[in-house]
């Protein structure tokens, strides 16, 4: 076993797994405080976030999976957001990628744990427009961009001298002109169905209200913690 149940702080040993917690009393979260629509509930969290000098708040985990149901998660960053959904871009032969072509559905989750909080975002996912690849692309440091070129996402290779003499020779092959956006690259767009905003509170007591959308809208439901 390698964590042992019974040597915790009452048996002189260390905390155990067990006996880790923590009593969330930063906040609450009542419906009547939230925004009409999860993007601007989500804009306002988000600020606050960046308020509070969290580590990339922009991170979130990715969650996919293939077409009988065997799933996959990765933290991945938040490019862009929009009435019509959260934006991110990858390698389109990743796993995610493949993933992602054969059940185009994904949930998002961002862990803002300083604060108490978490935001879970699920809906289908579509391909951005090539422009909007090509703008954001463009906009990386050339670093990046050579580096979309280098990696073969998620394909086993022999060891990373493999990866750093692409490289240099891509350096070399791109000195002094733009660097062309790879095919295999570019941006999906997860188009939200439920958007929840989960909240910490005492005694595992937790705030979770869900934006769901509708024909006629969103609405707002709370769940039970």
């Amino acid at each position: 076993m390698i964590f042992d149940s019974r040597r915790g702080p009452s048996h002189g040993g260390p905390v155990t797994l067990s006996e880790l917690r923590k009593e969330y009393t930063l906040a609450g979260l009542a419906k009547k405080d939230l925004a009409r629509d999860p993007f601007r509930q989500f804009e306002k969290w988000f600020q606050e976030a960046e308020a509070a000098k969290l580590v990339e708040p922009n991170a979130m985990t990715l969650c996919t999976a293939t077409r009988d149901g065997r799933p996959s998660a990765r933290t991945i960053l938040l490019k862009g957001l929009d009435g019509r959904g959260f934006v991110f871009f990858s390698n389109y032969e990743s796993r995610k990628g493949r993933e992602l072509e054969a059940n185009p559905r994904a949930t998002l989750l961002f862990p803002w744990i300083a604060l108490e909080r978490q935001v879970i975002v699920e809906g289908a996912v579509t391909r951005v427009a090539r422009e909007e690849s090509e703008a954001y692309f463009h906009s990386r440091p050339r670093a990046s961009q050579l580096g979309a070129w280098v990696s073969q996402q998620s394909s086993i290779i022999s060891g990373r001298d493999l990866i750093e003499d692409s490289m240099k020779a891509l350096e070399q092959k791109y000195a002094g002109e733009e660097v062309p956006v790879p095919p295999h690259w570019g941006g999906w767009r997860l188009m939200p169905e439920t958007v929840e905003f989960w909240q910490g509170r005492r005694n595992r007591l937790h705030d979770r209200l869900r934006y769901r959308r509708e024909k006629a809208g969103w609405i707002i439901e709370r769940l039970a913690p």
